[in-house]
């Protein structure tokens, strides 16, 4: 298995990066390995393009039209 050498790391990402080991109950090195996958192989988020690209077209424009409809109602709440 390839094997990655990360240096001039701030010690403040070390401590962080054993205070996290610590809490998961894990080696330092097998928390490295845990961050690495969790960031890297998570799957691609939709950009809000795609998700509206996604949603199929039904209706027509008549469908969704807004009816103003004022006509007596002051206060739909009261």
């Amino acid at each position: 298995m390839p094997s990655l050498v990360v240096r001039n790391l701030d010690e403040s990402i070390i401590n962080a990066l054993k205070a996290r080991a610590v809490e998961h109950q894990r080696s330092t090195e097998a928390e490295h390995r845990a961050i690495l996958a969790e960031v890297l192989m998570k799957p691609k988020r939709k950009s809000f393009a795609e998700v509206l690209s996604s949603i199929p077209a039904v209706g027509t424009d008549e469908d969704f039209q807004r009816i103003n409809n004022d006509a007596g109602e002051a206060n739909v709440f009261d």
